[in-house]
């Protein structure tokens, strides 16, 4: 199979990459791959694989003459040279790590099911490479009923537990559309990738916005929010106790978090810059009791106000 295959690239890569620049022998090779894969290893298949990671991935396994070592010259940094290349091994590898763990520490290995439409990331990253337009039928949550969609996938974005598609969507196009074609951001759209009921490949082919970056797109929002043309990130500062803040420092709400000191009552004042959307406002409604936001006035008042709708619900009449 193809993804057994890719696996086995992937194992390379590691094994070599976390050997440094030592290398392995290519005894030192067959004895590792046969002991993780219960199979022989043939000088040959070996050189095949090596020749594939070149070609996939764009990293050279290289020989040491002088001791007929191999190893990945900078492997770390080759890496993350290119992020689809890291994201695609890092999947590889928890896939395989996974698999491995169900087969040999059954009861041992518990993850979290992620029901975020994988079936449709294949097609669509391949429409992507191929810059092919696609045919969706996507139903909204807020809505009850489905409709069929004509869009260009632009990017793949994974928040929460599930993928999401941002795309250019000739339904949403203002005026003609034909001035700025799909570079004009009023008919961007973000599409759950659970909510796409069907989907198929189109005939027509698009061409990328020039300077388009998904990661530049969302630097100023919270989570997947999608900003509109004019709104402008905010400065949103909150505070913890030190036992709280201990893991807001391993895991920080937003990319841009800062800790800029000690409140008066000695709490740990932290700051982000967001554009403020119901997404963060969610997100600290679920740290309640444990971070308090101090500003602006308008986050506060709307994480208060959301708090208030769930005490109205939960509390006892007498």
């Amino acid at each position: 199979m193809v993804s057994e295959l890719i696996g086995k690239y992937i194992w390379l890569i590691q094994i070599l990459s976390a050997a440094g620049d030592r290398g392995l022998s290519l005894d030192e090779i067959t004895t590792k791959y046969e002991k993780r894969f219960d199979q022989k290893y043939s000088r040959r298949s070996f050189y095949n694989h090596r020749s594939a990671i070149s070609d996939l991935f764009g990293i050279e396994v290289e020989c040491d003459r002088s001791t007929n070592r191999y190893w990945i010259p900078y492997g770390e940094e080759a890496m993350d040279d290119d992020k689809s290349i890291g994201w695609l091994i890092n999947t590889f590898t928890v896939n395989n790590l996974l698999s491995l763990g169900k087969e040999r520490l059954s009861g041992r290995v518990s993850v979290e099911d992620v029901p975020s439409g994988q079936k449709h990331l294949t097609a669509i990253m391949q429409a992507m490479e191929e810059g092919r337009e696609l045919e969706i039928v996507y139903g909204k949550y807020s809505a009850s009923y489905s409709e069929k969609l004509h869009i260009q996938p632009l990017a793949l974005k994974e928040h929460g537990r599930r993928w999401y598609l941002v795309a250019y969507c000739h339904e949403r196009v203002v005026g003609d559309g034909k001035e700025s074609g799909n570079s004009d951001v009023r008919a961007w759209r973000v599409y759950g990738l659970d909510r796409i009921v069907s989907l198929e490949e189109s005939k027509s082919t698009f061409k990328m916005p020039r300077g388009f970056d998904v990661d530049a797109l969302f630097s100023e929002s919270f989570g997947i929010f999608f900003p509109q043309p004019g709104q402008k990130s905010e400065t949103v500062r909150f505070k913890a106790p030190e036992s709280e803040a201990r893991y807001l420092r391993d895991l920080p709400l937003h990319h841009s978090q800062v800790e800029e000191g000690r409140s008066a009552d000695g709490d740990v004042v932290f700051r982000i810059r967001v554009i403020p959307d119901r997404d963060l406002v969610m997100e600290f409604c679920r740290l309640a009791g444990k971070v308090e936001v101090t500003e602006p006035r308008s986050v506060r008042s709307a994480v208060l106000e959301e708090l208030g709708k769930g005490y109205d619900k939960y509390k006892i009449t007498i």
